[in-house]
């Protein structure tokens, strides 16, 4: 059976990870590939807006597959990570920005490995269910696909720090007061409720959105002066394409009193 299965949905494609009998969906090398090639692909398809990562049997991601990293000659292993520091990410997508936004929908674990895909995404949309953590901390795995740069980023280095070093557990509740979770559902929910996210983000004007995005991500190599240059760079494509007829749909009472229903 595949270890990932891809759904499409209008303009929304779902990517899960679908190994949790055998591995609590922890990701191994063809899994990785998998999921690396759903996502490029995803970014390619022009009929495409959003994606959702998820993973079946309500558990996320456990992380990297330790039985594979355990099976392997620590020589070779060791040579074959310096070899692709500079690559794909053993996670998968994890060392790539996608042009278009992806959420992650959240149900039981999201640890070690796990945790790095769903801070890879946009948006996670977090079950009561959910739990996240840096378990690897106990094995000395080390955070290799972005925990260390974006878990900072999201809720701040002294949250952060604790996760990172104690490896404790993370629920649902903590998550979301923290930003790590930005909608927290009742569990079982997390899928629906990340396609209605999804589905309402599919519905905005896609340049302009795109562009947004993509220059909240490069201001954080940048100085505040080229980031409001690249902000500004970002933004004239959506000038050109989608500014003008907007303000004409809000000139015409589109959107009055902050109503985003039928825009």
């Amino acid at each position: 059976m595949a270890k990932v299965a891809v759904d499409k949905q209008g303009a929304i494609t779902i990517v899960a990870i679908d190994r949790f009998k055998e591995a609590r969906n922890a990701v191994d090398p063809e899994t990785a590939v998998l999921l690396r090639d759903a996502f490029l692909a995803f970014d390619a398809d022009a009929s495409q807006s959003v994606a959702i990562l998820t993973g079946r049997g309500g558990t996320f991601c456990a992380g990297y597959d330790l039985k594979v990293a355990a099976g392997r000659n620590p020589d070779e292993a060791s040579a074959s990570a310096l070899r692709n520091v500079e690559g794909p990410g053993p996670m998968g997508p994890t060392r790539h920005l996608l042009s278009k936004p992806v959420i992650a929908a959240v149900e039981g674990y999201a640890v070690a490995g796990g945790l790095e895909l769903a801070l890879w995404c946009d948006m996670r949309v977090a079950s009561d269910s959910a739990k996240f953590g840096v378990f690897c901390r106990r094995w000395g795995v080390p955070l290799v696909d972005g925990g260390t740069v974006r878990l900072p980023r999201l809720i701040g280095h002294s949250r952060a720090l604790d996760m990172i070093l104690t490896g404790r557990e993370v629920g649902a509740r903590e998550a979301f007061d923290w930003g790590l979770a930005n909608r927290l559902v009742p569990e079982g929910q997390a899928l629906p409720e990340a396609i209605a996210l999804a589905q309402q983000l599919a519905r905005f004007p896609q340049t302009c959105m795109r562009s947004d995005r993509l220059s909240s991500y490069e201001q954080w190599a940048l100085e505040v002066g080229p980031s409001l240059v690249n902000e500004a760079r970002r933004g004239v494509p959506a000038l050109q394409a989608e500014a003008r007829s907007g303000a004409a749909r809000f000139a015409d009472g589109k959107g009055r009193g902050g109503s985003f229903g039928h825009i």
